[in-house]
């Protein structure tokens, strides 16, 4: 079974399954923490409202069958544990179906998360998690070798990730083109960290340069990743290269970690040693049992099955963004900013206990964790973690056209509901709910080192207008 065998990748596999299990961790720990208040039995947009919607068949989840805050959460602990358990490696010390099965019962479980998930969980790194937790299943134990076929098909989705962004941005806004696409980015992506402002303050040359990077990385690098070793590990390199610059200047939840993980599989144990030379390798494995290596060809030819639709999109002239082809999200299609925003505009949302909200009501914000408010704030780091509430208001400043559950937040927050105030950073009304809220619209822009440094202040905004008017729960319809 030597062919079947990729003896070479065992280093690479151990980052692959534990990467992707800690991926998995965060994203349970962040249902835990967010789902009950924006998707729950009182929800911003309730699971059992959609599930009564929407069959099973179009969206296949465990909660068709019941929903409770209780069940999720039951889940959603399961989950955590089961990967802790893969992060440490206990799993992988046992027979080959014992990984296998503990990965899918993370990828099923997610799925019956997502798939409910409706606009909080839209996201092409929700469908990336997915993918690649279920194809990290069939990468066996320390049993056995890493299969040759899942390795490689697992450069497949570094590949459709990154080429099918850098195509997005040839096809997308001219700004990609003419190299200027870094001038805006670093200021007006969905939660800047502190680095940011450092970073759309460097010199335009700087940013031109960023944009040739991206293209030579996303367009060019990839297609390396299929041949022979050692170009596929310096290939490898360049993209998780590129992939820490981002971490280090944005906040994408786990969508760079995540490729950094599964750009290891084009890494084998040779370029390891050269760089940790101390890093020491287990012997050789035993043949794999034939029942094994009949799954894992079955998975791969199923898997390859699927990239039919994928492979069209990624050289279609419609090109498809973070789309999945299926109900199950395998072989999916991915890209990001096609187009740059050139300008930051941000909702300030803000309460009043005035009886009357006139022109002498004193008005006091509500603080978000990560998404900009107060100007003298510098920007923090969230990611891998993923702030699902903020990246929604984004999205919303942008001209979002669903925003039912922007509505039930403003209600939320005339109600005082502990959960809904346990997404933000601070509540100005700890006694009592305000009377009334509103919604305001500003222009924000990054603060010059000067400017900062004489006032203390990251952002400079101006007043665009009004979102949402003085409302109060008595003034609101009925629904």
């Amino acid at each position: 079974m030597d062919w079947f065998n990729a003896g070479d990748y065992e280093i690479a596999r151990q980052i692959l399954q534990r990467g992707i299990a800690a991926c998995f961790l965060i994203a349970y720990v962040s249902a835990i923490n967010q789902f009950p208040a924006l998707l729950g039995e009182r929800g911003l947009l309730p699971v059992p409202h959609f599930v009564s919607r929407i069959p099973f068949r179009a969206s296949p989840s465990l909660f068709h069958w019941r929903y409770s805050d209780r069940l999720l959460l039951a889940i959603s602990w399961a989950g955590t544990a089961i990967s802790a358990t893969l992060v440490l490696g206990l799993p992988q010390l046992g027979p080959p179906w014992l990984p296998m099965i503990a990965f899918l019962l993370l990828w099923a479980g997610y799925l019956s998360i997502v798939n409910v998930g409706q606009t909080f969980y839209s996201f092409g790194w929700e469908s990336l998690l997915l993918e690649a937790g279920f194809i990290v299943a069939f990468l066996g134990s320390n049993e056995v070798g890493p299969p040759i076929t899942i390795i490689i098909f697992l450069r497949w989705v570094v590949f459709r990730l990154e080429f099918g962004a850098g195509m997005i941005k040839i096809r997308g806004g001219s700004e990609w083109r003419d190299l200027t696409a870094l001038n805006y980015h670093h200021e007006t992506q969905p939660m800047p960290n502190p680095v940011s402002a450092f970073a759309h303050n460097l010199p335009k040359w700087f940013h031109r340069l960023e944009v040739l990077g991206s293209h030579f990385a996303q367009l060019i690098v990839p297609v390396f990743l299929f041949f022979p070793q050692p170009v596929a590990s310096i290939a490898a390199m360049v993209i998780i290269l590129t992939q820490l610059w981002l971490v280090f200047t944005g906040n994408f939840a786990w969508l760079n970690w995540i490729t950094i993980v599964l750009a290891f599989s084009g890494v084998d144990d040779h370029a390891f040693r050269l760089f940790f030379p101390a890093v020491e390798v287990g012997g050789p494995t035993p043949d794999p049992p034939l029942w094994f290596v009949i799954v894992v060809l079955a998975v791969t030819a199923f898997l390859v099955g699927l990239s039919y639709l994928p492979l069209l999109n990624l050289f279609s002239r419609n090109q498809l963004m973070n789309a999945s082809f299926n109900r199950y999200h395998l072989v999916n299609a991915y890209g990001a900013f096609g187009t740059v925003t050139k300008e930051r505009y941000e909702i300030v949302v803000e309460g009043s206990a005035a009886d009357v909200p006139g022109p002498d009501a004193e008005w006091v914000p509500y603080e978000f964790k990560g998404k900009p408010g107060d100007i003298s704030r510098m920007p923090r780091q969230y990611a891998p973690y993923h702030l699902r509430l903020d990246w929604l208001m984004w999205f919303l400043a942008l001209g979002a056209r669903d925003v039912r559950w922007f509505q039930v937040f403003l209600i939320r927050l005339l109600e005082g509901d502990r959960r809904t105030l346990k997404l933000l950073a601070r509540n100005p009304f700890p006694d009592e709910p305000p009377k009334w809220v509103r919604a305001r619209v500003y222009l924000y822009r990054f603060a010059t080192g000067r400017h900062r440094r004489a006032t203390g202040q990251w952002w400079v905004r101006t007043e665009v207008g009004a979102l949402v008017t003085p409302t109060s729960l008595r003034g609101r319809r009925s629904s």
